[in-house]
């Protein structure tokens, strides 16, 4: 029986980021098909078939005793990360989810219903840009064509990264089959806060997730010598970033419960002694009232428009991507709840590939304590001890699902 920080351990160096600090580790990179192979070779160990799926998602899978993987309970994560991210943000509910199928084979017991885990591709959006992408492709909450034109900062298209993969691009897109077969779905996943660590637990269950979108802001100007060009004679869309980022702040902070964040800009040309053409600032927005995420949206663009008339400068805003707030499966979380009655109950206010999987299928999260309530970070740290207890809630969980088949928890039709 393998813990879950000695799974982590053996991946521990994968993805390292010697200039920013922590790990990138993007999809479709050599970062992750050391991980992806990681994790094919630990779900064989525990004799468990794996596939890749048409959208690029690793499922291992163990029939139930039927014989049948339909009506399976799944759980799973990611195992790409944001530039410069921590070390548990994703694999921490792949290594969990292999642990709990040590833990499960230890009882002995034989189970009516299939179980599946999932590694999903591109969750963090940290090479082309879009969130849960393999998820939001899977459930067919994103256009095809749209996601294979997708491309990463060296011009390097999904649709490529895909096919470098051993991936059809041609059969990309909404999978039937693979959302068929789930019944229930449960994620696992670092908290990205500091709830548990607040109420002193190890492990909460998830009750909602929040809205959260990514849009791009394009301020444009002129573009000129930074020695011969008089102040007064200047059109610099970086003095309009600057007062956008701030603008941004201040739009939030006059929002209760709203979160805004400038996160990347990024000037073209891009010299120390060039007044910049444009600058693109792409902007992060949640709230768990989307009708109030799209307003705080609008008031930031009305503002960044006048902020570059100021200057002489022009404004174009483009959403790249929103996902709405979602509310958990409630019969599920009950159930959950009944088999951890400890286990406090906690909404996220981070996005996860759990929240698009909503929309088809009844779902769940469970939240492992972070003591430094820092995420997105190579501050980010679970305790060894903490780790094995969501590993062990996990099991508990899949148990419970797992045995006897319920009829409440078979798949819906969407």
């Amino acid at each position: 029986m393998t813990g879950v920080m000695d799974l982590l351990g053996d991946v521990r160096d994968v993805g390292r980021d010697a200039h920013r600090g922590g790990y990138s580790r993007f999809s479709f990179s050599p970062a992750d098909r050391d991980l992806r192979d990681w994790f094919v070779a630990e779900s064989v160990r525990r004799s468990m078939d794996v596939e890749v799926d048409r959208n690029g998602a690793v499922w291992a899978w163990r029939a139930g005793a039927s014989g049948s993987l339909d009506g399976a309970v799944g759980t799973g994560s990611h195992l790409d990360s944001v530039p410069g991210g921590g070390q548990f943000d994703g694999p921490l509910g792949i290594a969990s989810a292999l642990a709990a199928v040590d833990l499960l084979d230890a009882r002995g017991q034989t189970y009516d219903r299939s179980l599946a885990i999932v590694a999903f591709p591109e969750e963090e959006g940290g090479r082309f840009g879009q969130a849960c992408l393999g998820s939001q492709l899977m459930t067919g909450a994103i256009d095809p064509g749209r996601a294979l034109a997708l491309s990463d900062d060296d011009g390097v298209s999904l649709a490529d990264a895909l096919t470098r993969a051993g991936v059809d691009p041609t059969h990309v897109g909404r999978d039937d089959e693979a959302i068929g077969r789930i019944g229930a779905f449960v994620e696992l996943h670092v908290e990205q806060g500091r709830g548990l660590v607040d109420l002193g637990q190890p492990v909460a269950i998830g009750s909602s997730i929040i809205g959260h979108g990514l849009w791009r802001l394009v301020v444009t100007g002129e573009a000129n010598h930074a020695g011969t060009t008089l102040m007064p004679h200047r059109s610099d869309p970086m003095v309009v970033a600057g007062a956008i980022v701030v603008a941004v702040r201040d739009a939030a902070r006059s929002v209760r419960g709203a979160r805004a964040t400038v996160g990347r800009v990024q000037s073209v040309p891009g010299g120390t002694n060039v007044i910049a053409s444009c600058v693109e600032i792409w902007l992060d927005v949640r709230h768990p009232d989307d009708a109030i995420a799209a307003d705080l949206v609008r008031a930031i663009h009305e503002r960044a428009g006048r902020l570059a008339a100021d200057e002489g400068c022009d404004v174009a805003l483009t959403q790249m991507s929103y996902g709405e707030s979602v509310q958990l499966d409630g019969p599920l979380r009950d159930r959950i709840a009944a088999t951890l009655p400890d286990a406090p109950v906690l909404a996220a206010g981070a996005g996860h590939d759990a929240g698009v999987l909503a929309e088809v299928v009844p779902t769940a999260m469970l939240f492992t304590r972070n003591p430094t309530g820092v995420s997105h970070s190579p501050a980010e740290h679970v305790e060894d001890d903490d780790a094995e207890a969501g590993a062990a809630a996990l099991a508990d969980v899949l148990h419970a699902l797992m045995t006897p088949a319920r009829p409440d928890l078979e798949g819906r039709t969407p």
